[in-house]
């Protein structure tokens, strides 16, 4: 498995657990406002896996779970066999994922070999190529693995980053309408999370939601969700 970095311990990114992050590179999207652009444009193999599960296999008694993000880990035709192993080690395993490989997702849910997954939802289905770098995508793909998510019994998540001039209010909406026309109930939660700059963002020119914003947009979200949650306010 390539591995291009690794945070040793975290709070926030597996929701009820202490864990750490592995950073998987590559991936099939250009999102012009990605924070981890550097696993795209320059990966770097930072880490061997033996190293990597050396580092597990220390941190046993005092992780209780592992973060698999990128990049798009999808991408890696080892993933299954990666998770597997951690959760061998006796670790909870949370996927990330763009959910534009539904046959690998569907494959690591099968398998169980995932406990939680959240898959980024980027924009209304109108908005989806641009809003990932490109000029056209097969949105039936990102239909077919929030499909898969609802059915899995899996717990999991949906999360938008939200960033001006990419969303608004006709962009929400349509997201909203969009989730709705193919899901048969509700999906359980949704997280808005409001775009923050950085160097390794590859483009300038986005700016956050404000606070009367993302809650419009929550509500908006509300038809089509069980729950929406605003993070980092």
């Amino acid at each position: 498995m390539r591995i291009a970095g690794l945070q040793k311990c975290t709070l926030l990114d597996y929701p009820g657990k202490v864990a750490c992050t592995v950073f998987l590179p590559g991936c099939n999207f250009r999102c012009p406002f990605c924070h981890n652009y550097e696993l795209i444009a320059n990966p770097e193999e930072l880490m061997e896996e033996a190293e990597f599960f050396s580092f597990l296999q220390k941190r046993k008694g005092l992780l209780q779970g592992v973060c698999v993000t990128g990049g798009e880990p999808t991408l890696q035709p080892e993933l299954p066999a990666f998770l597997k192993k951690i959760r061998n080690l006796g670790y909870s395993v949370k996927l990330d994922t763009n959910g534009y490989r539904p046959e690998v997702l569907r494959t690591v849910l099968e398998q169980g070999l995932a406990d939680y997954v959240a898959m980024d939802l980027k924009n209304g289905r109108e908005a989806y190529a641009q809003t990932c770098g490109m000029e056209s995508l097969d949105t039936e793909k990102i239909r077919q693995s929030v499909l898969l998510l609802q059915e899995s019994g899996v717990a999991y998540e949906l999360r938008t980053t939200l960033c001006h001039p990419l969303h608004d209010e006709k962009t929400v909406q349509n997201m909203a309408d969009w989730l709705c026309s193919f899901t048969k109930s509700k999906v359980k939660q949704l997280f808005l999370q409001p775009f923050v700059d950085r160097d390794t963002v590859p483009f300038s020119g986005f700016s956050a939601p404000n606070r009367e914003e993302l809650e419009r947009y929550a509500a908006i979200l509300s038809t089509a969700a069980e729950q929406v949650h605003i993070r980092g306010l």
